[in-house]
Parts: structure tokens; C-alpha cells; sequence
């Protein structure tokens, strides 16, 4: 009897625990359920009214003309304004900002991990979750009152004007200085992640610490770095308030030689006079976050692309192919040897 009982508890906990894991399932299910429904419902507000200024006329009757979207260089509200050339300066300031920033963040979270005194590590890394938590507009408002300054005494040494120190190079230094907090905190944990074996290895060989640091630390942690660096990548070609702040939104042209001009992005010409605008001038806003859209969904598909072909392994029918070549190689070896001793 005591034995039955003891089977029918086992029985109950076990479907009372089915029961938890279910529920658990469920609730799981729906928060990725809206979650999903949120990110889908946006992109398809965004694209609805992203396409009606170029079909619907507004309070004035105006539109935006598709093909002046696409090649007109200078921008305007009115329904002529082109986008081709703040895309291009999206894409721009973006690359030079990834030039300082990713080298900066490897080398900055290898010193980090592998380099600096204990002691000293964890007050780093404090450090730089700090920075990667501090709103965008603290970095514009640094960049308004150290970096304009510096940048207008540095242009006017090679006798260039920036507008009081607003141009394309305080922004590139202001989204640098954003991106690198992130893509160090995801590069720190590939680090970590990588196995102490590989370094005690490669230093039983002969190799030195810097070599063993560059060679086989951050080959091994280059897929984490490579996910930090989409990261960086995705906050830089989104962000908004802090670029404002210090590009100066130029709405005439784009000089890729000159990087004290004043210049417009994407992604502030979508902020600047929001509140202000109606009609059209609202409208097109959601017309340049379709080009964001495509532009970020397409960048990532790149990268992740890039970041696959770089870290692939070797499948197994290589690896086979390899080794029967290897195979027949010895073979014909030993044949031909065979042959050369009958022939002795």
C-alpha cells in the first residue's frame, strides 16, 4: 500500500510539473507572440504612410515626386526634395565612425580581459557598461561642448570653415564615441568565452602573449566581435538626437572631400521640425524611414553574410575528399616502391 501511495505522488509531481512547464510554454509563446505582432505592425504603419505622399495629395494638394526622391540633390518638404544624397551621407559618416570605433573597442576589451590587473578589470568594465547605458543626447551635448569647439580650432588651422564647429567630423567622432561602448561589452564576453587551454597551448609553443593575444584570442572570439560590430553598426546608421546636435543639417549637396561641411542624414532630417510639420512635410518623414528600413535590414543581411562566409568551417565532404586524395596518394607511393624493389 505504501508503495502505491508512494507511485501515485511520483505521478502527481510529475504532471503538476508538465503542468508548470506547459504553462511556462504558453506564456513564453504569447509575449513572443506580441512581440512579433508589435515589430510587424510598425514596419507596416511605417511603410502605409511612407508610400502615401507619393499617391495621396495632402491639405494643398501636393505630392512627392518618385523620381525627384531618388535624384534630386538638394532637400526639400515641398514634395521635390531627393534623398540620394543623405543616404549616401548616412552611409558615409557611418563607415568613418566604424573605422575609429571597432578598432578601438577589440583592442580596448582585449586589454580588458587579458592585459590589465585584476584589480582593475572589473572597474573597467563598470566603466564601460556606464557609457553604454548614457542617453544619446548626453553624447550630442558633449559633442555640442568639447568636440565643436576642438574641430572648428582644427579646421581653421587648414584654413576650412565648419560652422562653429559643426560638420561631418564631429558627428563621425560622436558616433564613434557611442558605438564603442557597445560592440567592447560584446567583444569582452567573446573574449572571456574563449578557452584558457588555447592560450596555454600556444604559449607551451613558443609563441609570446601579444602574439597569442592577436593571433589565437581574437581569432577564436572573431564571430562575438562580429556581432558587436553589427550592433555598433546598427545603433550608428539609427541614431538621431546626438548627430543633430552637431552636423549641422546642411540641405544642399553632398562633398565626400570635405569633412568640415555641414551635412544631413537620414535620420535627422526625419527629427528636425517634426512638431512643427503637417501635410506632406509629416508624411515624408515615414517615406525616409522606409529608406532606413531597407538600408538597416539590407547592412545586416550583409554583414551576417560576411560574418558566415568568415568564420565557415569545412564540411565533411571536404574533409572526405581531402582525405581520399591522401589515401590515393599513398597508395600509387606504395605501388610505385613496390614495383622499383621487384624490379631490384
Amino acid at each position: 500500500m505504501e508503495d502505491n501511495h508512494f507511485q501515485i505522488d511520483i505521478l502527481k509531481k510529475a504532471k503538476f510539473k508538465t503542468k508548470i512547464d506547459l504553462i511556462v510554454k504558453l506564456i513564453f509563446a504569447f509575449l513572443a507572440i506580441v512581440c512579433s505582432c508589435v515589430v510587424i505592425f510598425i514596419v507596416i504603419f511605417i511603410f502605409i504612410k511612407g508610400i502615401e505622399p507619393f499617391i495621396v495629395p495632402d491639405g494643398n494638394g501636393a505630392t512627392q515626386d518618385i523620381g525627384l526622391f531618388f535624384s534630386n540633390p538638394n532637400w526639400l518638404y515641398d514634395g521635390t526634395g531627393g534623398m540620394a544624397y543623405m543616404l549616401l551621407a548616412t552611409i558615409f559618416i557611418t563607415f568613418l565612425s566604424l573605422i575609429i570605433s571597432i578598432p578601438t573597442s577589440i583592442f580596448c576589451s582585449l586589454f580588458i580581459v587579458k592585459i590589465c590587473p585584476r584589480f582593475l578589470k572589473e572597474i573597467f568594465k563598470t566603466g564601460v557598461q556606464i557609457l553604454a547605458s548614457i542617453p544619446s543626447v548626453v553624447f550630442g551635448l558633449f559633442g555640442m561642448g568639447v568636440l565643436k569647439p576642438i574641430v572648428k580650432e582644427i579646421a581653421s588651422l587648414f584654413n576650412m570653415q565648419t560652422f562653429g564647429g559643426s560638420s561631418v567630423l564631429t558627428g563621425v567622432l560622436v558616433l564613434a564615441f557611442m558605438s564603442i561602448p557597445t560592440i567592447t561589452l560584446v567583444s569582452i564576453t567573446s573574449i572571456e568565452a574563449v578557452d584558457n587551454n588555447l592560450s596555454k597551448a600556444s604559449l607551451a609553443l613558443g609563441a609570446s602573449n601579444q602574439q597569442t593575444n592577436y593571433k589565437i584570442v581574437l581569432k577564436a572570439a572573431e564571430s562575438g566581435i562580429f556581432a558587436g560590430a553589427i550592433l555598433g553598426i546598427g545603433r550608428a546608421l539609427g541614431e538621431a538626437t546626438a548627430i543633430q546636435m552637431v552636423i549641422g543639417n546642411g540641405g544642399v549637396g553632398f562633398d565626400f572631400l570635405n569633412i568640415f561641411n555641414i551635412y544631413r542624414t537620414l535620420t535627422t532630417t526625419m527629427l528636425t521640425g517634426i512638431g512643427e510639420a503637417t501635410g506632406i512635410k509629416y508624411n515624408i518623414r515615414f517615406s525616409l524611414g522606409i529608406v532606413l528600413i531597407v538600408l538597416i535590414v539590407i547592412t545586416n543581411l550583409l554583414l551576417n553574410a560576411l560574418k558566415n562566409y568568415m568564420t565557415r568551417v569545412e564540411t565533411p565532404v571536404k574533409k572526405n575528399r581531402r582525405n581520399y586524395f591522401k589515401d590515393l596518394k599513398i597508395y600509387f607511393e606504395a605501388y610505385i616502391n613496390a614495383r622499383k624493389n621487384n624490379k631490384a
